[in-house]
């Protein structure tokens, strides 16, 4: 169970958007009328593929005691989700939400797809209305590439230029998918050049238990490196030697090789 600041949060939205699933009537009656849900699952069940499901489900780790303990596939590749995606790209938002609560993880990387396209393209007052329904709905972003595809592109895109106090309530909470949240949604930041709190919350999350964290946090690590080197070594250079190996290795990836070594080897 996430920590309360997380629930705070969740709490506030409903307060400012008493019903984040829906929207504006002005908007609705602009919408081209699309097919309900059942008939989009039919969609993808016509594209599944239950040998590929199979490889999906040992790949993505959905096995007992596994991160992603009964994750459902249906084996339908990602263009074709997204050529779903792009067709009901005006889905009502209710209906995007109902997609993203599925037990099914293409449905919900659907929704997801939806979700960020819509972003990209809405004003500010649907824009608002999609940040909130997508936190309210964090517990259905429990994967690495739910997370991976649209973090960035709402909760990043959405706190550029505004407080992002969110994210460190995130990065605080037992819960492992939204502290990946937190730190993939800097992506949006790093691509504008503005590194602060990539490198203040990877501060943060030294010390957690979970590799795919340990990965997450390198690659943002290593994204700033690309626009700024400097930036990245000053914070390798106080942090490498308690650094999780993971998380290192991903952020020296692109270091020169002699470098890359010294840092490996403790010779910084």
């Amino acid at each position: 169970m996430d920590k309360q600041p997380e629930h705070g949060y969740r709490n506030r939205a409903r307060i400012n958007n008493p019903n984040p699933n829906s929207i504006n009537p002005k908007q609705e009656r602009r919408s081209v009328i699309l097919p309900p849900v059942p008939e989009i699952r039919k969609e993808l069940e016509a594209a599944a593929d239950a040998s590929r499901a199979e490889i999906l489900q040992r790949y993505f780790k959905t096995g007992p005691g596994e991160y992603a303990e009964g994750d459902l596939f249906l084996g339908v590749r990602v263009p074709e989700v997204r050529k779903v995606a792009q067709r009901y790209r005006g889905l009502e938002l209710d209906r995007v939400c109902a997609l993203l609560r599925s037990p099914v993880h293409e449905e919900r990387f659907l929704a997801l797809v939806i979700l960020t396209k819509r972003y990209a393209k809405a004003g500010e007052g649907e824009r608002r209305q999609l940040f909130d329904a997508y936190v309210g709905h964090l517990e259905f972003v429990n994967h690495w590439d739910l997370v991976d595809t649209s973090a960035m592109h709402v909760v990043g895109a959405h706190l550029y230029g505004r407080s992002r106090g969110l994210l460190f309530e995130l990065a605080g909470s037992d819960r492992m998918w939204s502290r990946r949240v937190a730190i993939i949604s800097t992506y949006y930041f790093i691509k504008r050049d503005d590194f602060g709190d990539t490198l203040r919350l990877a501060e943060v999350l030294l010390g957690d238990p979970h590799d795919l964290m340990h990965k997450a946090v390198g690659w943002m690590l290593r994204e700033v490196g690309k626009r700024d080197r400097e930036a990245e070594e000053e914070f390798l250079r106080r942090f490498y030697g308690v650094m999780p190996r993971t998380m290192l290795r991903y952020a020296i990836e692109r270091f020169p090789e002699g470098l890359r070594q010294a840092y490996l080897k403790g010779r910084i």
